[in-house]
C-alpha cells in the first residue's frame, strides 16, 4: 500500500507541474485554456474555475491542457440552423442554445443567415417565420454554446492559440518540460537542506566499518590530496581513482587537522552492472562529506540537475544510436516496480528517485516526435523559419500519426515490463 500511495504521489505531482506549466503561460499569453486534466479517459472528478475545467481522469498515463483552437468541440453555426439567444444586461449574447431549446423558454430563436464567432462576434439571421426583417446581434466574447445542456465557452480568435506570436507558443509549449526541471532543482534543494549538500573536495564523510578504508585508518572529515603521485583536489577525482584499481593498493595522502598523514589502501574488487554488461569496479567503503549552507545547497540543486540532464541525454543518444537495446525502456509498470523498490531504501531515496523522473520528463517531452511538446516545438520553429505556418490538416496528420506509433511503443516498452516481472 505503501507504494501505491507513493507511486500516485509520485505520477500526479509530475504530471500536475508539467501541465500547471502549460496551463500558466497559456493564460499569460491571454489564450483560453479550456481543460486543465491529470489522466486519460472517462472523468473522475472535476470542477471549474476561471473560465477552466479542472479534472481528474480515469487512465492515469499522463495529462494535458486543452487550448482553445486546438479542440474539435466548437460548433460551427451555418446558414439555416435554428438556435436560441439568451442575453445579458448589456443586450449581448450570452447563451446559444443549440439543441433543446424547449428547455429554454426566455431564449429567442433565430434562423442563422450568417455568424462570425471568431473575429467580429455578431450573430444575423430571421426569425423563423420572417424573413422580411434581418436582425443583427452582437455576441460576448465569453458567451457560451449549450448543446445537450452542456456549456462550452467560445473563444475569439484572439483567446486561440494560433493567434499569438511563435514566441508565446513556443513558451507556452517549452513551459511543461521548464516546470519539470524546475521541480527537480527544489527537490535536490530540498534534500540539500534535509541532509546537507556534498562538498566538492575529497573528503570523507561516514566511514563503514570493516571496509578498506576503516581498516586503512582513513577517519571522518579527512581530506584525499593525493593518490600515488597524483595530486586530487575533488571527489570525482577520488573515486575516479578508486573505481580503476579494484585490488589494487593505493598509496593516499591524506590532510587531517592540518598535518599530511600517509596511508596504504586497497579497494575491494566489486561487480556491478554497466552499460555493456557486468564490470568489476574498486569501492573502499567511505561516503561523501556533507556541509549545510543556502549557497552550497543551491549550488547542489543546480548541479545535480544539470548532471542528471547529462546522464539522461547521453543515455537517449546511446538508445538512438542502438549503443543500448530498446529493452533498456521502462514503461508505468516498470516504474512502479524501481519505484516499489526505491520506497523500500527510505524518503530521501524516494525524493532523489522523484527529481530524476522530473527531469526524465521533461527531456522525453522535448524530443522532437509527433504528439509531444518537442514535436508541436519542431513545427513553431519552422514557422517561425520560413515566416509561416505549416497547414493545420498536414500537422495534425503528422501528430496523429506520431501519437499511435508513441502508443505501440508504450504498449511494447509495458509487454518487455511485464516479462522482465514474471517470465
Amino acid at each position: 500500500m505503501t507504494t501505491v500511495i507513493a507511486f500516485i504521489f509520485m505520477f500526479g505531482l509530475l504530471v500536475f507541474i508539467h501541465e500547471w506549466g502549460h496551463l500558466i503561460f497559456a493564460k499569460r499569453a491571454g489564450m483560453l485554456a479550456r481543460e486543465f486534466a491529470i489522466g486519460f479517459g472517462p472523468k473522475i472528478f472535476a470542477f471549474t474555475r476561471n473560465e477552466t475545467v479542472y479534472t481528474i481522469r480515469l487512465l492515469p498515463v499522463g495529462g494535458y491542457v486543452r487550448v482553445a483552437g486546438e479542440d474539435p468541440e466548437i460548433i460551427e453555426l451555418k446558414p439555416g440552423y435554428h438556435v436560441g439567444l439568451e442575453f445579458n444586461e448589456e443586450g449581448k449574447v450570452n447563451r446559444i442554445i443549440v439543441n433543446n431549446k424547449s428547455k429554454h423558454p426566455h431564449a429567442r430563436v433565430v434562423e442563422i443567415e450568417y455568424a462570425d464567432l471568431d473575429h467580429r462576434l455578431v450573430i444575423e439571421g430571421y426569425e423563423p417565420d420572417d424573413h422580411d426583417e434581418r436582425l443583427r446581434f452582437e455576441v460576448d466574447p465569453k458567451a457560451f454554446f449549450v448543446m445537450d445542456e452542456r456549456e462550452t465557452q467560445i473563444a475569439p480568435y484572439d483567446r486561440q492559440f494560433a493567434s499569438k506570436s511563435v514566441g508565446k507558443r513556443a513558451m507556452q509549449l517549452f513551459a511543461g518540460p521548464m516546470m519539470n526541471f524546475i521541480l527537480a532543482m527544489v527537490i535536490f534543494f530540498i534534500l540539500g537542506i534535509i541532509q546537507g549538500a556534498p562538498v566538492d573536495e575529497a573528503q570523507m564523510g561516514t566511514i563503514l566499518e570493516d571496509k578498506p578504508a576503516a581498516q586503512a585508518g582513513i577517519q571522518e572529515n579527512d581530506e584525499i590530496i593525493r593518490i600515488g603521485d597524483t595530486p586530487v583536489s575533488t571527489w570525482e577525482e577520488f573515486t575516479t581513482i578508486v573505481r580503476g584499481n579494484p585490488g589494487q593498493e593505493l598509496n593516499v595522502v591524506v590532510q587531517r587537522d592540518g598535518e599530511q598523514v600517509p596511508l596504504t589502501v586497497t579497494p575491494d574488487a566489486v561487480e556491478v552492472e554497466g552499460v555493456e554488461g557486468p564490470e568489476t569496479i574498486g569501492q573502499i567503503g567511505v561516503h561523501q562529506a556533507y556541509e549545510k549552507s543556502l549557497f552550497g545547497t543551491l549550488k547542489y540543486g543546480v548541479v545535480q540537475t544539470f548532471d542528471t540532464t547529462k546522464l539522461i541525454l547521453t543515455n537517449l543518444g546511446m538508445l538512438i544510436t542502438g549503443q543500448v537495446p530498446i529493452d533498456m525502456l521502462s514503461g508505468p509498470v516498470g516504474i512502479y516496480d524501481a519505484t516499489d523498490q526505491v520506497v523500500q531504501t527510505g524518503f530521501m531515496n524516494f525524493l532523489l528517485w522523484t527529481a530524476i523522473l522530473s527531469i526524465n520528463l521533461g527531456i522525453v517531452n522535448l524530443v522532437p516526435l509527433p504528439a509531444l511538446d518537442g514535436g508541436r516545438l519542431l513545427f513553431v520553429g519552422i514557422e517561425a523559419v520560413r515566416g509561416k505556418p505549416i497547414a493545420p490538416e498536414k500537422e495534425g496528420i503528422f501528430h496523429f500519426v506520431g501519437f499511435a506509433l508513441l502508443m505501440l511503443l508504450m504498449i511494447v516498452v509495458t509487454w518487455n515490463d511485464i516479462q522482465r516481472l514474471f517470465l
